[in-house]
């Protein structure tokens, strides 16, 4: 598969293959430079005339993945129109969803360590993303009275953390955590109480 990808002038995105591969194998301090190389089907010295080291290498998986990411979240966003709450409701399932689908990429993003400062454009791809996720929160957040509207970012940041909570112990069969419910399950719930203690979504 390198191989094929090399000799049509693509090593750059054999590599990044290759290390996606690697990351959801063995995590992303778990492989060398010298592994994607081989799995790419190159020589280690290959790998320099495009990344820097490893750290770029999954820099650029994490550039990639975020920017399918947000084009999935538009797409969540977008799907749930007019209503703001179904808006909402869908980019919270979108998060699950892609962790599920993308899972080399969701670890590259979020589990790696990788800075997305550490380059403008893994940055704005970034920050767009999360606009959307934040944009879908203002929306909804309009339907609450002024003095007990929480700011969207806020509003935001705590669905993030709960759909994080839900992939990192339920989704990705982190040993030892199980849960009798599926985690779509427990993320709709979650969100349900949480918008019911804003007075969102009528009581059950």
């Amino acid at each position: 598969m390198g191989k094929r990808g090399y000799h049509h002038g693509n090593l750059r995105q054999a590599l990044v293959d290759a290390a996606l591969d690697l990351i959801e194998a063995k995590g992303p301090m778990g492989f060398t430079l010298s592994e994607a190389a081989k799995q790419a089907g190159v020589t280690p010295a290959a790998v320099y005339r495009h990344f820097d080291g490893r750290e770029d290498l999954i820099a650029e998986a994490a550039r990639q993945g975020y920017a399918i990411f947000g084009d999935l979240m538009e797409h969540a966003y977008q799907s749930g129109q007019p209503s703001a709450l179904a808006a909402f409701e869908a980019t919270g399932r979108a998060y699950l969803a892609f962790a599920r689908k993308y899972p080399g990429y969701y670890i590259a993003m979020f589990e790696s360590g990788v800075s997305v400062n550490r380059d403008p454009d893994l940055s704005t791809l970034a920050t767009r993303a999360w606009a959307v996720l934040e944009k879908a929160a203002g929306d909804l957040s309009e339907h609450i009275p002024p003095e007990k509207r929480p700011p969207p970012s806020m509003f935001s940041a705590h669905i993030w953390a709960l759909s994080h909570g839900v992939v990192e112990l339920f989704a990705r069969n982190s040993p030892g955590n199980q849960s009798p419910f599926p985690p779509e399950d427990l993320l709709e719930t979650g969100i349900g109480v949480y918008l019911r203690g804003l007075g969102l979504v009528d009581a059950d």
